[in-house]
């Protein structure tokens, strides 16, 4: 049967809403979060409820279309054309145990109203560091928060998660019911079902403190290199994040950021302060300014600077395995040439600690990478599509020699797939429990790579 009178016939059935092209709002609906990304849906729906997605599984088996949930239309990538985009906002339960340590989230839940309920409990979620970015599709890609070196990677710390199967089953799943669906779930994305709630575990936060030293351009090398010291005898306490700053002289900025080029390292500590371990740091370099003391999920949340609001952007990622001198003095010597102006910041991480001790069996791993970065580019109204390609190129030309053997799924590129996050045997294993799960192929691959 034709793919649009399906829909239409569909669209009847459900609840919900279920927008086509040709709809007053289907131009807003289909775009995803990154406006640089161009997607073209067949459909966007918007389900309330298990029996509206069972409605849509039927829709997408009688036209032979595939069902791409994207929860706020983060980590978008590709055309999905005869695909239906699926939004999950109406699925917003939100549950804390302070008792267990447990939240139990709907995957329409955005992580800023985790963090909100949270405030004040001594406890935080494994979040990242945007809080518009929903719970769900962060948790499935593997995740990395400001808390991951103290409990792991966001998908570690999922307990369990409720999946509707392509065959209508709607069932709690975890590592004893289900332990290689669960496996799939961590990391992977929802290839395997449509995954409405998820249980994750919380990080304790009795005493957190935090930090953040900014320090010119020119100490960069020098404070990078103190933060790479620190990585070997750091805590798992201890997180640490790295940004070099190249802000454009554009008159929408503050004049004491207009301009300028400038370092900033953040800790935050679960076990409350870390100024002598931060010392070495501190002393590598000029600090222009500190801010220093105890803090809190919210407020580290707060700091994060992110848009909230869709945006178009661009940017490369990459996995390290060290960092030596030799990489750090190629990084900052490559940021600093004029013509790498299109990138606007670089984002650095330092990883270990829980990351190298899984507790969870899971497809995302970042055990025995050292770093994680990520370069920024924006996109201005009116310039080329094409700027900033060079740059990103350059960027991991730049960090190649270096390069470890996988990263976390959050952080691919648009055409990245999961090849660049395990190995053959893992993608052979994913293929495997899709297959078991989804034999008529109605939920969209993803990254899988066909």
């Amino acid at each position: 049967m034709a793919l649009r009178s399906v829909l239409e016939s569909a669209r009847d059935a459900l609840r919900g809403d279920l927008i086509l092209p040709g709809d007053e709002s289907f131009e807003a609906a289909r775009r995803p979060w990154n406006l640089a990304i161009e997607q073209h849906p067949a459909a966007v729906a918007v389900p309330v409820d298990v029996d509206d997605l069972r409605t849509l599984l039927q829709a997408a088996r009688d036209a032979g279309a595939t069902l791409s949930v994207q929860p706020t239309g983060h980590g978008a990538d590709g055309d999905l054309a005869d695909a239906v985009v699926v939004r999950m906002a109406a699925f917003d339960e939100l549950s804390v145990d302070l008792g267990s340590g447990v939240v139990r989230v709907g995957s329409g839940v955005r992580w800023g109203a985790v963090v909100e309920a949270l405030e004040g409990t001594g406890w935080a979620a494994p979040a990242g560091t945007s809080p518009v970015v929903a719970v769900a599709g962060y948790t499935l890609g593997g995740g990395h928060s400001w808390f991951s070196r103290t409990a792991g990677l966001g998908s570690d710390n999922l307990r369990a998660a409720w999946v509707l199967r392509s065959d209508g089953t709607h069932e709690r799943v975890d590592d004893d019911s289900d332990p290689e669906l669960m496996r799939a779930l961590r990391g992977a994305g929802g290839i395997v079902g449509i995954v409405t709630a998820l249980e994750i575990d919380l990080v304790p936060t009795p005493a957190l403190w935090g930090t953040e030293l900014t320090f010119e351009a020119a100490d960069a090398g020098s404070v990078m290199r103190a933060v790479r010291d620190l990585s070997a005898e750091a805590p798992a306490s201890l997180n640490v994040f790295v940004s070099s700053m190249r802000m454009p002289d554009a008159p929408q900025l503050p004049e004491e950021i207009r301009g300028r080029s400038f370092l900033t390292v953040q800790a935050l500590s679960t076990a409350g302060a870390a100024d002598d371990l931060i010392e070495r740091v501190r002393a590598a370099g000029t600090v222009r300014r500190e801010v220093s003391g105890a803090t809190s999920p919210k407020t580290v949340a707060a700091s994060s600077g992110e848009p909230t609001e869709p945006t178009p952007g661009k940017g490369a990622s990459a996995a390290l395995s060290s960092l030596d001198d030799a990489t750090i003095d190629n990084l900052f010597r490559f940021r600093g040439l004029p013509e790498q102006w299109p990138i606007m910041g670089i984002d650095i991480r330092m990883l270990g600690g829980a990351l190298n001790e899984p507790r969870r069996a899971g497809f995302a791993t970042l055990q025995g990478v050292g770093w994680l970065l990520h370069a920024l580019v924006p996109v201005f109204p009116g310039v080329p599509s094409e700027t900033g390609e060079a740059s990103m190129a350059g960027f991991r030309d730049v960090l190649a020699r270096a390069a470890a053997p996988q990263t976390v799924p959050t952080f691919l590129g648009p055409g990245e797939t999961l090849e660049r996050c395990g190995d053959p045997a893992s993608i052979d294993r994913l293929r495997d429990v899709r297959a078991a799960a989804d034999p008529e192929s109605l939920i969209h691959e993803g990254r899988l790579p066909r």
